[in-house]
């Protein structure tokens, strides 16, 4: 099978279904903008060496599939996986709330910075509140299932803890915002 069909040349992708639309096209933005999300978690797993993350970064991972497909599929009654339910949300707040019991208490804004794998987990976060963005700019266009926005909405708060663990993991302080 080759990689390339050249269907796309046009400016048009597919949509499951076999509608075309412009690469430009809402959906496309919000599922693109979802793929690099899990293009950037999958180089974030590759800066560290924190293994204990590893297994939950890569159901995420599949969960930003589900939630590619669900997008990129106009017709749910063609949708062929397990949407996004409030147990994947319930896991990630379950995940947060471990994570939060291995730092101190929030006194202050904090900047992106510390440890490389920290200051990229941080990246990862703001890509995250643009999908998240990107999402509910096409659900004001079309339905779009809640659970996705609040998925990505408590996944952008995992990466910031995330963020603040790995820190304190790499022995590196946060760096506390003090407004001059």
């Amino acid at each position: 099978m080759k990689i390339y069909t050249k269907t796309g040349d046009d400016g048009t992708t597919g949509l499951f279904g076999g509608h075309r639309v412009s690469k430009d096209n809402t959906r496309i933005e919000a599922y693109g903008t979802v793929d690099e999300l899990n293009s950037n978690i999958g180089y974030l797993k590759s800066t560290f060496r924190h293994a204990e993350f590893d297994s939950f970064l890569e159901s995420i991972q599949s969960k930003l599939f589900t939630i590619g497909s669900q997008l990129a599929t106009p017709d749910k009654s063609k949708l062929s996986v397990k949407p996004i339910s409030n147990e994947d949300i319930n896991r990630i707040e379950q995940e947060i709330d471990k994570l939060n019991t291995q730092v101190e208490p929030l006194r202050n804004f904090i900047l992106p910075g510390g440890s490389s794998s920290s200051a990229y987990c941080q990246i990862v976060r703001t890509v995250c509140r643009r999908a998240e963005r990107r999402v509910v700019t096409l659900h004001q266009q079309i339905e779009v299932d809640y659970e996705i926005m609040h998925f990505l909405n408590r996944l952008s708060d995992y990466f910031f803890v995330l963020a603040r663990v790995l820190n304190k993991q790499d022995g590196r302080e946060d760096i506390a915002w003090l407004p001059k």
